[in-house]
């Protein structure tokens, strides 16, 4: 009788939980719902950890001011079948985007040159939009690279239909937190993604390098990290801020690692003059079934034009240590593990 109480005492609990978290995942903002399943045991993720809808920034932070951020002023909402935005060389919103060495006269290729050894604007050079004007999914350059994309705000005067404002209009996908085998939690869509599709952004406590450092040492060793340095922009060596997403966030930090990802994360500045507080934006890197796991490299490393994926794997597994955190993605080319 009393172990038959226990139990039913338990079950009553674990319901309780479950829809106590159901609950908070339907106040989650998007196009379309988040939803949680778990066919593997009774269990269900921490209601510890709360639900936030955007960035929560901490002592030491100086959040960013829309007041003070300035927008494109030649474009205008009819330019190029009113889509907002349209000429690379013109459009103050990419002023800092990477240049498309591609399309280089050769007198601008000088110019460029210059740019790069003195510093300067490389405003009136061509550049990539980031996104496909028909579509919204990431062109192939910045799959190629990961460069940073820079996206216009409520000042510009491209309208709200710019087709360079994909990621602060929100999640438009179908997500599932689900119980994996032996990783814990993950997530999946519940609809096929598109290579180039936007899924969701990254979001936590924004917290000073100090702080970080704090709670690094106050952690265990094995334990999960979910930070993530906001330093993306050239010239920040070190950052000084960081996104902590164990404590507070949305269903982008339950995605797991893979050594082979599907996604990746992307810095998506709304203030182009502000390289310290911008989205970590995740896209999928190629076409995703309906159920796959979401899943992007922990490792956040970007590789500069001369460098291959191939030499970076090649010398981290060189560098394993009898105590490092082994990774568990099971990919064909699987590093072994996480950080050390």
């Amino acid at each position: 009788m009393l172990l038959r109480s226990h139990r039913v005492r338990t079950t009553a609990a674990d319901e309780a939980i479950r829809k106590e978290f159901d609950r908070r995942l339907s106040r989650i903002p998007g196009r379309k719902p988040v939803r949680h399943v778990n066919t593997r045991d009774s269990s269900t993720p921490s209601l510890h950890f709360r639900f936030v809808d955007s960035n929560v920034y901490r002592d030491g932070v100086e959040p960013p001011d829309p007041e003070h951020m300035i927008g494109c002023t030649k474009c205008k909402p009819n330019m190029g079948r009113f889509c907002g935005c349209e000429y690379p060389k013109d459009c103050e919103c990419l002023e800092y985007a990477r240049v498309d060495e591609t399309k280089l006269t050769d007198e601008e290729r000088v110019r460029y040159a210059k740019a790069k050894r003195q510093g300067g604007s490389t405003m009136g050079l061509p550049k990539n939009f980031p996104y496909a004007k028909e579509t919204g999914l990431l062109v192939q350059a910045y799959l190629d690279h990961r460069y940073p994309i820079y996206e216009c705000n409520d000042k510009c005067g491209c309208g709200g239909i710019c087709k360079t404002k994909v990621v602060q209009w929100g999640r438009k996908v179908g997500l599932e937190i689900f119980k994996t085998k032996d990783r814990g939690w993950g997530l999946r869509s519940t609809e096929a993604l598109l290579k180039g599709q936007f899924v969701d952004v990254y979001r936590g406590e924004v917290i000073t390098n100090e702080e970080a450092d704090r709670r690094q040492e106050q952690a265990e060793k094995t334990k999960e990290s979910y930070l993530f340095s906001l330093d993306k922009f050239e010239n920040i060596v070190k950052p000084l801020y960081l996104v902590d997403g164990e404590f507070m966030g949305g269903p982008a930090r339950f995605i797991n690692h893979s050594c082979e990802p599907n996604c990746a994360q992307y810095a998506v500045c709304y203030d182009r003059n502000n390289p310290y507080i911008y989205d970590i934006a995740i896209f999928a890197i190629r076409d995703i079934p309906a159920g796959k796991e979401l899943t992007f490299d922990y490792l956040d490393v970007d590789l500069d034009d001369d460098g291959s994926k191939e030499d970076l794997d090649k010398r981290l597994r060189k560098e394993v240590e009898a105590d490092s955190v082994s990774c568990k993605c099971r990919a064909k080319n699987c590093r072994r593990w996480l950080w050390k």
